[in-house]
């Protein structure tokens, strides 16, 4: 244990035990030093309880009926006992995890933009809160976003494929083969959200012209950030870019279908940031092939991890990348410190800035 763990452990007040369930990314230490460094903030002590999986070098999965979901239930159960707090960012808080809780368990916190890794009707029968970080990793993926929209605009990823294996290809200069800056570039962007709003400014920084599509947009904010807001199909028909930043639902599941990718400008690229079934993937693959887009920017897919089948990351006019836009440092820091004043609000009696559940009868066991 650290210096800032002892100090809590011998400081004489009552300690107030928290799970901290971390993973190779967002570990138990990042968060337990974050959960002790803002009770102390409040008053309070804290005994953080570390587990850790070994996400990502294992795969989440589908455990116990939540989703992306990464550790042993059972074990995480074992330590939710007589606890007062579980933090985590992938461990499975399924119902029994709940039910090891009933009586202690107080919040629940989890630094995700979404919870899908907790049952959420077993933790509001059980009384326990469940509080989360929308827009977590929005800078992250911003950049990345904007990143890898001028890496294929520019045709960089083959060619740098190319180099590494010994072949200059000086043919990147000819006219025909150029791509755009973003100066002169129209990047339209389905999904006005947090992230959707932040690659709107950073695209105004480059000088873009940005429109939008998002029947839930504020207005005021499309047009603090340059966005203009219009129909899908003027968006799909005038831009030379297309960025996805929806959330998904039934309405935006296959968003871009066939049709959409034909009623997309000539030549234009298409970058999926968001979640892969956003996109109808043998639509995309037949679009490549006929020479109707430029290329694509696919950091998700459907399923995910693709199958070994899937024709889409070995073309070469796509950038694959394995759902790594929301991966960088401040993201991990900033998630564990957040998490953590979202926990300490509940446990001195606050009211959360994002909680998942409806509030729920105290847990009185």
């Amino acid at each position: 244990m650290n210096r800032i763990w002892r100090a809590a452990e011998v400081s004489g007040r009552p300690a107030v035990r928290v799970v901290c369930a971390g993973d190779e990314f967002i570990s138990a230490r990042l968060l337990g030093d974050a959960v002790v460094a803002e009770l102390d903030r409040v008053g309070l002590a804290a005994e953080p309880l570390p587990i850790d999986s070994r996400w990502p070098s294992e795969p989440f999965e589908e455990i116990d009926g939540v989703r992306e979901a990464a550790g042993d239930p059972g074990r995480l159960a074992e330590l939710v006992a007589g606890a007062d707090a579980l933090v985590t960012h992938l461990a499975p808080v399924t119902k029994k995890v709940i039910a090891a809780g009933r009586g202690s368990l107080r919040v629940v916190g989890v630094t995700r933009g979404g919870p899908v890794n907790v049952d959420l009707p077993a933790a509001t029968d059980a009384g326990v809160p469940v509080v989360y970080l929308p827009g977590r990793n929005l800078g992250a993926v911003a950049e990345f976003t904007v990143g890898t929209m001028i890496c294929a605009m520019r045709g960089l990823p083959p060619a740098a494929a190319d180099l590494a294996c010994g072949r200059w290809d000086g043919t990147g200069f000819r006219y025909q083969r150029v791509g755009l800056e973003l100066r002169a570039a129209t990047v339209g962007l389905i999904g006005l959200g947090a992230v959707g709003l932040r690659v709107a400014e950073l695209l105004a920084a480059f000088g873009a012209q940005v429109l939008a599509h998002d029947p839930f947009a504020d207005p005021a904010e499309a047009a603090r950030v340059g966005a203009r807001l219009v129909e899908l199909p003027e968006l799909l028909a005038a831009s030379d870019v297309v960025s996805l930043h929806a959330r998904l639902t039934e309405q935006t599941r296959r968003i871009i279908d066939g049709a959409a990718l034909a009623a997309m400008r000539p030549g234009a690229l298409l970058v999926n940031t968001a979640r892969g079934e956003l996109v109808d993937s043998a639509a995309l693959d037949a679009a490549l092939s006929e020479g109707r887009l430029r290329g694509a920017v696919l950091d998700v897919f459907d399923p995910e991890p693709p199958g070994p089948d899937d024709p889409l990351p070995r073309r070469p006019e796509v950038f694959a990348t394995p759902h790594l836009a929301g991966a960088s440092r401040q993201v991990a820091e900033e998630s564990a410190a957040r998490i953590a004043r979202e926990v300490a609000t509940v446990l001195t009696g606050g009211t959360p800035t994002h909680q998942a559940n409806p509030t729920p009868l105290p847990n009185t066991g």
